[in-house]
């Protein structure tokens, strides 16, 4: 029961921390000329979140099947 009251407040907590951006990328987001930067640093940042669940996904895919076998 502990394990879950901690998770979920580190789920709530999280957004608070995490809405922050560099400098550089805030003020090319906000200039507004150039909309292909925009949606370039979009996609990086896409991309940039999706390795490490791809990599976890693999890796607890690799334990279960350790485990099960």
């Amino acid at each position: 029961m502990k394990k879950l009251v901690l998770v979920i407040m580190f789920l709530l907590l999280v957004p608070a921390v995490a809405d922050a951006q560099c400098a550089m990328c805030r003020a090319v987001l906000e200039s507004g000329e150039k909309q292909e930067v925009a949606e370039a640093i979009n996609d990086g940042i896409v991309y940039l979140m999706a390795v490490p669940y791809i990599l976890m996904g693999a890796l607890g895919y690799f334990i279960y099947r350790k485990l099960k076998g």
